[in-house]
């Protein structure tokens, strides 16, 4: 990935906070078979001083039978993301010189790729998974609220994956080339737009003046 130094993201913290709040990551993959996309979501853990992502798939996805464990793997987690009009710059009234753009932020980690097949492994998987994204409900689900014998059946269908991460880097792109009078600009016209993730990014913006 390509990241201008006014964009570079440094802030490990950042970095992995991004990783937990957009747990939704596309993961690539290559085999013999060609490129492939998985999107999946997924859980950032640190055991034992290494750094691992893990999620599952389903058992009928032959992507663990196509890519060998140990093969090079890239996973990319978007965050909040959108158009930026040149109407949104006070600048472009006065000098026309302006263009469109995207702000966005995003990770990519690159790792190694293993697949599980034990089921202990992928139980407490869904389990952690499970209570990570259940914890904002008013009365949390269980993966203990489902009949033993019904998980049982379901857990042969999934195959683990586990990514052991080589390097993690991001790109934070929130208009820090532009005057501060136009990162007001940008703020004030995506607080107008008014969506969840038109208001996430106004957010991010205004904490990189």
């Amino acid at each position: 990935m390509h990241i201008p130094n006014k964009f570079k993201q440094t802030d490990m913290a950042q970095l992995k906070n991004l990783m937990k709040e957009y747990p939704f990551a596309t993961l690539v993959t290559y085999s013999e078979a060609g490129i492939e996309a998985t999107h999946l979501p997924v859980i950032y853990r640190c055991v034992n001083g290494n750094e691992l992502i893990q999620g599952h798939i389903a058992k009928v996805n032959k992507l663990w039978e196509s890519v060998k464990n140990g093969s090079d793997v890239l996973l990319i987690f978007n965050g909040p993301n959108g158009y930026i009009s040149p109407n949104y710059y006070p600048t472009k009234k006065v000098t026309g010189k302006a263009v469109p753009t995207w702000n966005y932020v995003v990770v990519q980690v690159k790792g190694h790729i293993s697949f599980v097949h034990d089921e202990q492994w992928i139980y407490n998987l869904v389990d952690d998974l499970t209570q990570e994204h259940e914890s904002g409900q008013a009365v949390p689900w269980s993966i203990k609220d489902a009949p033993d014998n019904y998980i049982k059946k379901m857990l042969p269908a999934i195959v683990g994956i586990e990514i052991a991460v080589g390097s993690i880097e991001g790109q934070w792109k929130l208009s820090q080339n532009q005057p501060e009078i136009n990162k007001s600009g940008v703020v004030s016209g995506l607080l107008e737009e008014g969506d969840s993730s038109a208001l996430s990014l106004s957010a991010l913006v205004k904490n990189h003046f």
